[in-house]
């Protein structure tokens, strides 16, 4: 069963590679390119819709485990049924812009379906006590799991970033779920580790291909169901998974916070998160993405394991991971613009 599960991460990997190098050709063919201008950190034409390779290994993935009932008809259907129209409209708008209250509408419905099939937003532990939210929990739930898959859209704006984040939260869930004797969840998420490596060849600064909201969008939507699965079936805690995604989401809601306040329009694109930031002071891409990799496995991995055998003291190690990374998105200027510094 071991090697088998190794062949199985082996042909995802290298069919994901192969399909993103496909997709790579036909954005060239259908001008599917985005171009450099004074909101991006690019300074080469480069295509997109890569992420398409991800969600197409993933889903076959799914699909296989499914109909060998290796995978639970709940689980499938929140993942698959879900995921599939959030990739579906996130290619139509890497090929031509897509309205955004489509956008909103498919994102609210899929986010909802999940929730139901799942039961809802689980019990969170705080302390010790596991707080039922309720109607108001699933509101916000709603609510959190849209920014989430909004989120790996917002912070995919430099090479490689977007995918290394999503290898290392998921490598990282699968990996401490190992260590607490879990066995078929961690290797679901291990195979979507597989699909992002072999995007992440094509993805490696200088990038040849970019995500495109069809990968990024999908990522953020299928890590947003394993954490609530995962804490309901508390193989993981919510704070664990919040430790993980550290980076991610400090410097995004830093990012957002600011710039509302600074009344500068928060709804358009812009090149000003502290990972942006970083880029352009080092002027290196892949500089940046080592070190968000570097943060991830020396300082978040420890504490979301900590939050994992020490599940009472999992919102206190939650603010503990987040402030220094507080500081480094306020030291790198995340959310001004450049005439206002």
């Amino acid at each position: 069963m071991y090697m088998t599960n190794i062949l199985i991460f082996g042909i995802i990997l290298v069919t994901s590679c192969a399909i993103t190098g496909i997709v790579r050709i036909y954005a060239n063919q259908q001008s599917m390119i985005d171009l450099p201008n004074e909101r991006s950190s690019h300074t080469i034409p480069t295509p997109r819709g890569g992420g398409l390779g991800i969600v197409v290994t993933f889903l076959v993935a799914l699909l296989y485990l499914y109909f060998k009932e290796y995978l639970s008809e709940t689980l499938f259907a929140a993942l698959f049924g879900g995921s599939l129209p959030i990739a579906t409209i996130g290619f139509l708008d890497d090929h031509k812009h897509v309205a955004s209250y489509w956008r909103i509408i498919v994102h609210f419905t899929a986010v909802a379906w999940a929730l139901i099939l799942l039961d809802g937003v689980p019990p969170i532990l705080i302390g010790k006590v596991f707080w039922k939210l309720g109607w108001a929990g699933n509101l916000v739930g709603v609510f959190f799991l849209v920014w989430l898959l909004n989120l790996f859209n917002f912070m995919d704006g430099i090479d490689g970033i977007a995918a290394i984040e999503a290898i290392f939260v998921a490598g990282g869930a699968a990996v401490i779920m190992y260590y607490r004797k879990v066995t078929f969840e961690p290797f679901l998420l291990s195979l979507l580790v597989a699909a992002c490596l072999g995007f992440l060849v094509w993805n490696w600064p200088p990038a040849k291909i970019f995500m495109g909201d069809v990968g990024s969008g999908f990522l953020g939507f299928v890590l947003g169901v394993f954490i609530i699965y995962t804490t309901a079936g508390k193989f993981l805690t919510f704070w664990t998974w919040m430790i993980l995604l550290g980076v991610f989401l400090v410097d995004a809601t830093i990012t957002l916070l600011r710039r509302i306040l600074t009344k500068q329009r928060w709804y358009e694109a812009h090149c000003n998160h502290a990972y942006q930031w970083a880029a352009r002071r080092y002027q290196s891409h892949k500089k940046v993405t080592l070190a968000v990799l570097g943060i991830n496995l020396v300082w978040l991995l420890p504490l979301a394991l900590c939050a994992t055998i020490f599940p009472d003291a999992g919102l206190l190690l939650t603010l503990i991971s987040y402030l220094p990374l507080a500081f480094m998105v306020f030291k790198f200027n995340a959310g001004l613009e450049a005439g206002s510094i």
